[in-house]
C-alpha cells in the first residue's frame, strides 16, 4: 500500500507517518530525510545534492524523483508513505509516472485538515527531544515533570527557530499557494480522503486506519 500524507507544516504528518511505520511496517519517504541521507552516503547522487544545497540552491524535481526511485528499488516493507512530496502538480505527475513504471499504485491521499489559528497555537507550543526527536507540546503533551524525555530519558529539548507566529503564517501561505492545487488534483482522481488533523493523535491515527482498512 502506497499513500501520500498532505497537510500544512505542523499538521502532524511526521507523527502519523511514524505510527504507520511502527504499526504497519511501512517505509516513510520524507524529502528532507532522503536529501540528508543522500548527502551522508557520499554516493554520486549524494555529492550532487550536497553541491546544490551547499550553494543555497533548490534541489530539482528530477533529483528528488531519482532519490525516490532508489527507495522504490529497495525494501518495500508494508508500502511507502510519501511525506512532503509531491508539493506541486508537476511533482504529482512525475510521482504517478514513476509508480506506474515500477508497476505500483497510489492507494490513498490523506489530507490532514487543520484550522490555521489553532495550528499556529499548537505549533508555537511545540518542542522536541534533542536526542530522539520525540515531540512535546506545552498544551497537549507537556515535557514530563522530571524534565526527562518519556521515550529515551534525555533531558535536552529544543524548539525550532521558525516555530513562531510570523514565520508560521508565511509557511502556511507558501503551502496553500503551492500545494492546495494537489487537493483538487487527487480529489478528481478519486484518491483524496480527509481527516481532522487537529484531533488527538490517536484519534487521527484511527481515522487514517479507517481510510486504509
Amino acid at each position: 500500500m502506497n499513500i501520500i500524507l498532505l497537510g500544512p507544516p505542523g499538521a502532524g504528518k511526521g507523527t502519523q507517518a511514524r505510527k504507520l511505520v511502527d504499526e504497519r511496517g511501512m517505509v516513510q519517504l520524507s524529502t528532507g530525510d532522503m536529501l540528508r541521507d543522500a548527502m551522508a552516503s557520499g554516493s554520486e547522487m549524494g555529492q550532487k545534492v550536497a553541491a546544490i544545497m551547499n550553494a543555497g540552491e533548490l534541489v530539482t524535481d528530477e533529483i528528488v524523483i531519482g532519490l525516490i526511485e532508489e527507495k522504490l528499488n529497495g525494501d518495500h516493507g508494508g508500502g511507502f508513505i510519501f511525506d512532503g512530496f509531491p508539493r506541486t502538480l508537476p511533482q504529482a505527475d512525475a510521482l504517478g509516472a514513476l509508480l506506474e513504471k515500477h508497476g505500483a499504485t497510489l492507494d490513498a491521499v490523506i489530507e490532514m485538515q487543520v484550522d490555521d489559528d489553532a495550528l499556529v497555537a499548537r505549533i508555537t507550543a511545540r518542542s522536541t527531544c534533542g536526542n530522539c526527536g520525540e515531540v512535546y507540546n506545552d498544551l497537549s503533551k507537556p515535557i514530563p515533570a522530571d524534565g526527562k524525555c518519556g521515550n529515551c530519558g534525555a533531558s535536552e529539548f529544543k524548539r525550532r527557530a521558525d516555530d513562531n507566529e510570523e514565520s508560521l503564517r508565511t509557511r502556511l501561505m507558501e503551502y496553500y499557494k503551492k500545494t492546495s492545487p494537489l487537493i483538487g488534483y487527487y480529489y478528481a482522481k478519486g484518491d483524496l480522503k480527509s481527516v481532522d488533523g487537529l484531533a488527538e493523535i490517536d484519534e487521527v491515527a484511527g481515522a487514517i486506519a479507517a481510510v486504509l482498512g
